[in-house]
């Protein structure tokens, strides 16, 4: 099992064109933990609106009666990937991944199944 450090760390540096990554808090929209970033990107105001993202999307399934667990969100921009992935098991409920990538480096699907491997090695 990882902790949140070790966590971030991981996402860091086993995903290929990593540019910041955060666990995040939805319920507040608190970053409990943050690695990455920089100048033009703020992973705290980053944190807290994604939670608006997150709480939407589950807010609208349950509108619509889907009945489903959600497991990543993608946000495609221009040169970017932004990846929340909600975090699932013991201790996890209200929580997510927020992963930022460089679109020109990443390989999506190869961060996404990196991802999923470190939410279920995290422990809380």
């Amino acid at each position: 099992m990882l902790s949140v450090e070790t966590s971030l760390k991981e996402a860091m540096t086993a995903i290929e064109g990593s540019v910041g990554v955060a666990l995040v808090d939805y319920t507040s929209g608190m970053a409990l933990g943050t690695l990455g970033g920089g100048k033009d990107l703020d992973l705290t105001v980053a944190a807290a609106g994604n939670t608006d993202v997150v709480r939407a999307k589950i807010r609208t399934m349950e509108m619509l009666g889907i009945r489903e667990d959600i497991e990543d969100v993608l946000i495609t921009l221009g040169s970017q990937y932004h990846l929340i992935r909600l975090i699932k098991g013991r201790g996890g409920n209200g929580l997510f991944l927020y992963l930022v990538l460089d679109k020109g480096r990443a390989n999506l699907a190869m961060a996404r199944h990196q991802l999923r491997r470190i939410e279920t090695e995290l422990e809380l």
